[in-house]
C-alpha cells in the first residue's frame, strides 16, 4: 500500500523527502493520506422569462475533480502537499446558448471552449492543533466562502490559518490575493460585487467560541484593500425539545463602509433563520433587512454568507426586506436512507430603484437529491435543483440543474 501511495505522491513530497527526515517522517506522509475521484455531469437550463431579453443559456458538461491530501511528516513541526487537478468537457452547447457558468467562453465563436484543466497545489504545516496551509485554497466562512454551484469549484490563491489549541475556541485568519473562477483557468484580482473596485489583498481573521453544546458566537474582520471593510457577528443556538425535536436560532448581521480612497459606502445586513426540526421534518422561517447606502459587499464570484442567499438571489440590494419560508424532510424515516428533500421561497421588496419606485422581487426552490448508501454504486449521487424568480427589477429566470455524481475513494 505504501508503495502505491508512494508513486502517486512521488513528484509532491520530494521537496519534502529531501530534506533529511527519516523513514518515519514519510511513512507519517504516506500513512495518512487520502485521496478521491469525483465525476460530476452537470446539465443547466436556464429560460429568461421577460421580454427582450435572449431566450435561454444551456449546456451539458463533464467533470472531473482529483483530490489529494499527504499526512504530515513527523516532529514537532510536521509537513505535508495537497493537491487538487480539474477537468470539464463539454458534451453540448452553442453560440446562442452558452453563458451558463459551467464552461469558459470561447471569444471568438461566441460559445463556449471544448475542454478545460486547472491544478492547485497547496503547501501545509502543522504545530499541535494549528494549521497553516499555503497556495491554492477551498473554504466556506461567513466574510469569504468558495462557491461550488457549478461544474468545477472556485478557488482562493493565498495563505490560510486555523488553531484549535485553546479548548472551545478556533481562531481562524488569512491572506488572498487572487481567486480563479468556476470556469477560469486564470486567477485574476478581486471585485465587490456590485459595488465595483479593484484589489490583490483580501484580509481577515476571527475566532468561534463554543460556549455551550448548544451555543456557539463567531466574530470576524475583514478588508478587501482600497474596496471596503467588514465586520461579523454571528450567534447559533440549538434548543433540544424532546425526543426528535429542536429549535435552531441564526442570527447574522455585517457592517461594511469603505477602506481606503474608495468611494463612500455604507451597508448594515442583519438576518436571522429560526428552524424547528420534527423527526425527518425541518420548518424554517427567516428573515434578512439591508440598511445603508449600499448593497451588501462580497468578493465577486464568491458566496456572501446571508441567510437569504439561496439558488440564485442574494436579496441583498439597497434597503431589501426579505422573508423566507423553507421545508426539509429526509426519506431516512421511510425506509429510504440518502433521500432528501427541500423546498423554500424567498420575497423581497423595499428595493431600492435607479429608474425610481419600489423594486420587488421573489424566488422559489426545490431541491430532490438521492446518494446510493451502499453497494457496488455507494456514493452514486443524482440532485435536481428547480428554481423560479420573479423581479420588477431585474431578471425573470425559470432554471433548472441536474447534477449526477460519483466520488471514487483511492484509497
Amino acid at each position: 500500500m505504501y508503495e502505491h501511495k508512494l508513486k502517486v505522491f512521488c513528484a509532491l513530497a520530494l521537496g519534502t523527502s529531501t530534506l533529511g527526515y527519516g523513514l518515519q517522517a514519510q511513512a507519517d506522509f504516506l500513512a495518512d493520506s487520502k485521496g478521491e475521484l469525483e465525476a460530476r455531469n452537470f446539465y443547466f437550463n436556464r429560460d429568461f422569462r421577460q421580454s427582450g431579453a435572449r431566450d435561454k443559456a444551456e449546456e451539458w458538461a463533464q467533470g472531473f475533480l482529483l483530490r489529494l491530501q499527504s499526512g504530515y511528516t513527523a516532529g514537532t513541526v510536521g509537513f505535508g502537499l495537497d493537491a487538487l487537478g480539474m477537468v470539464g468537457l463539454k458534451l453540448d452547447s452553442g453560440s446562442g446558448t452558452a453563458g451558463t457558468g459551467l464552461l469558459p467562453a470561447d471569444l471568438s465563436s461566441g460559445g463556449s471552449q471544448d475542454d478545460y484543466a486547472k491544478l492547485g497545489l497547496t503547501a501545509k504545516a502543522k504545530i499541535s492543533k494549528t494549521e497553516l496551509k499555503v497556495g491554492t485554497l477551498f473554504f466556506r466562512d461567513p466574510v469569504v466562502s468558495s462557491n461550488d454551484t457549478r461544474l468545477l469549484p472556485q478557488t482562493f490563491r493565498g495563505g490560510l490559518v486555523t488553531s484549535q489549541d485553546l479548548t472551545n475556541f478556533k481562531f481562524i485568519g488569512g491572506h488572498i490575493d487572487r481567486i480563479k473562477a468556476n470556469s477560469s483557468t486564470d486567477f485574476t484580482e478581486m471585485t465587490a460585487n456590485r459595488i465595483g473596485g479593484l484589489s490583490n489583498d483580501f484580509n481577515f481573521g476571527g475566532g468561534d467560541y463554543q460556549i455551550t453544546p448548544q451555543l456557539s458566537l463567531s466574530a470576524r474582520y475583514a478588508q478587501l484593500e482600497n474596496v471596503y471593510d467588514q465586520y461579523y457577528g454571528g450567534l447559533v443556538h440549538v434548543l433540544p425539545l424532546g425526543a426528535g425535536q429542536s429549535l435552531k436560532t441564526d442570527l447574522r448581521y455585517s457592517k461594511s463602509s469603505e477602506d481606503g480612497n474608495f468611494r463612500d459606502l455604507d451597508n448594515r445586513a442583519m438576518g436571522g433563520m429560526v428552524t424547528y426540526k420534527l423527526n425527518a421534518h425541518s420548518f424554517g422561517a427567516g428573515y434578512q433587512r439591508m440598511s445603508g447606502s449600499d448593497p451588501f459587499p462580497y468578493i465577486t464570484g464568491s458566496d456572501p454568507y446571508l441567510v437569504n442567499f439561496i439558488q440564485i438571489g442574494d436579496f441583498a440590494n439597497i434597503h431589501e426586506r426579505s422573508w423566507q419560508a423553507r421545508y426539509d424532510y429526509d426519506f431516512a424515516s421511510l425506509g429510504i436512507p440518502g433521500l432528501t428533500f427541500m423546498t423554500r421561497y424567498v420575497s423581497g421588496d423595499n428595493v431600492q430603484r435607479a429608474a425610481g419606485g419600489e423594486g420587488k422581487e421573489w424566488e422559489r426552490n426545490m431541491d430532490i437529491g438521492y446518494v446510493i448508501q451502499s453497494g457496488a454504486l455507494k456514493n452514486l449521487g443524482v440532485k435536481w435543483r428547480n428554481a423560479t424568480v420573479r423581479s420588477n427589477f431585474g431578471n425573470d429566470l425559470d432554471e433548472n440543474r441536474l447534477i449526477v455524481s460519483y466520488t471514487l475513494p483511492l484509497w
